[in-house]
């Protein structure tokens, strides 16, 4: 009986919510393809992901290459594999050193 008096209350849609996100305070480097990283990288996450990775890699362009791989296998980046060298030598470039 019970059961019955919560039916209606079981079917009463939930309201919406609305959240007010804080500006961007991270921005990409300017860099050849920085836009198809923007595009690409950001539809996902802040630049502020890219920006605070290590720098002074030995070999930036093998990390670099293993999180674009870590982004697309492990979280399904829709990245095309014709973009995957541009994203790649952008980031190695502006970011590695």
């Amino acid at each position: 009986m019970r059961a019955l008096l919560l039916l209606p209350f079981l079917a009463l849609p939930a309201a919406a919510a609305s959240y007010r996100l804080p500006p961007e305070t991270a921005a990409l480097a300017p860099g050849p393809d920085m836009q198809t990283v923007q595009a690409t990288c950001t539809v996902c996450h802040s630049p502020d992901y890219i920006t605070t990775q290590p720098r002074g890699l030995a070999d930036p362009t093998a990390f670099w290459t293993a999180e674009v791989t870590k982004m697309r296998k492990a979280y399904g980046a829709q990245v095309d594999d014709d973009t995957v060298p541009l994203i790649v030598k952008y980031l190695a470039t502006t970011y590695g050193h």
